[in-house]
């Protein structure tokens, strides 16, 4: 099929869906949001600023906009609408920062506008909006939407369409995937989800599916498919040790000829030690990544391919309510190859009842071209307010 002509298919399946489904004697409208402000002081090494061309003090300011309205259409039919304006104001930028124009390799369809100036970036894109029609066997969901699999904390290896790097702070989804889900429920804890994700040329499509069920009081799952012409098998489980959690989660990769496998694994534990201290462990093996620090891939992780540059990470974090107005983290990931850590403080302040002004502090730790020396560390405020 000619590149493009996918694209064609999948919105006019939408435009289908959403008109087929719009009587305004039924229908019923819900609207929230949210406004961010992110002043972030960056403070770039010697050798780092010589790298990005730019000074080792850097000031810039993030402000989002984001409104979901929720149309609802008569029984168990509902349309998600999820659209950002943000606005990066800054005097030099680092290769962090900067956002790519257009469409994530998981979306179909652009619908990004982007501006860019010398000293600003302006950003209008719209991150969810799909069709959703409930039945009493499952669900249906079509269009430009979120979806979560997986069960780890810090990392996700089997999330396929969605995942965050734990080193970005600024950025609060998953970014949505142009899909077709549909979720079959075989009972209590039981169902299956297969999903199709278009690409323009149709042969290039990711698909695949998760099953999921729950077994001696363990929720365990089963993923396969093929996604970046590629082929997967994995799964997950979450339940309780004792008065602990623990969860795991696991993908393999291969090619039709086997010469291009790697695995993904996580495992974790967590614990409430107190109604106030909560804290958890979590290991992540990376078989994409590199055992030798000059063999990263940095220009895939600037672009949002990969995630991590190595094979090995152990991530702790903690969480400690010091008040009824003031939640502490801290969260501390060791690259345990190179040697290289983050490490991240933030306090989250209530002021009001939908209003919330949180600080941090971001530091990077590491040798000469080890993993985490190629991030700058920020000191930032956070203030936001819902609606």
């Amino acid at each position: 099929m000619k590149a493009g002509k996918m694209k064609n298919i999948f919105t006019a399946i939408i435009i289908f869906f959403l008109l087929e489904n719009i009587s305004p004697a039924q229908t019923d409208f819900e609207f929230e949001g949210y406004f961010q402000n992110l002043p972030v002081f960056q403070f770039v090494p010697s050798e780092l600023s010589s790298l990005y061309g730019v000074n080792k003090n850097i000031q810039l300011n993030l402000s989002r906009l984001r409104i979901k309205p929720v149309i609802y259409l008569g029984e168990n039919g509902r349309i998600n609408i999820e659209a950002e304006s943000d606005i990066l104001f800054y005097k030099e930028l680092t290769g962090l920062f900067q956002t790519e124009s257009g469409k994530t390799n998981r979306q179909i369809i652009n619908l990004k506008w982007q501006e860019d100036n010398s000293h600003f970036t302006f950003v209008n894109f719209i991150d969810r909006l799909y069709f959703r029609q409930g039945f009493n066997w499952g669900s249906l969901v079509i269009g430009r939407q979120r979806i979560s699999w997986g069960t780890g904390r810090i990392w996700n290896p089997t999330d396929l369409f969605n995942p965050i790097n734990p080193a970005t702070f600024y950025k609060t989804e998953k970014d949505g995937a142009d899909a077709v889900s549909l979720k079959i429920a075989a009972g209590n804890f039981t169902d299956l989800n297969l999903v199709f994700n278009p690409q323009e040329k149709i042969n290039q499509s990711n698909f695949g599916f998760r099953f999921r069920t729950n077994l001696l009081e363990y929720d365990f799952s089963i993923i396969s498919g093929r996604f970046d012409e590629r082929y997967v098998l994995g799964g997950d489980f979450a339940g309780n040790l004792g008065e602990a959690g623990v969860r795991g989660e696991g993908i393999y990769y291969f090619e039709q000829d086997a010469k291009k496998a790697f695995a993904k694994f996580i495992l974790g534990i967590d614990y409430q030690f107190t109604p106030k201290f909560y804290a958890l462990a979590e290991y992540h093996y990376n078989g994409e990544g590199k055992t030798k620090k000059y063999e990263y891939e940095f220009n895939r992780l600037l672009k949002g391919e990969i995630l991590n540059l190595s094979q090995s990470y152990l991530a702790v974090s903690a969480m400690y309510n010091a008040s009824a107005l003031l939640v502490l983290n801290f969260t501390n990931i060791n690259n345990l190859i190179d040697g290289s850590s983050l490490f991240n403080l933030r306090g989250d302040y209530s002021l009001t009842e939908n209003s919330y002004l949180d600080f941090g502090v971001q530091y990077f730790l590491g040798e000469k071209f080890s993993e985490y020396w190629y991030y700058p560390s920020s000191i930032y405020l956070l203030f936001e307010y819902y609606f």
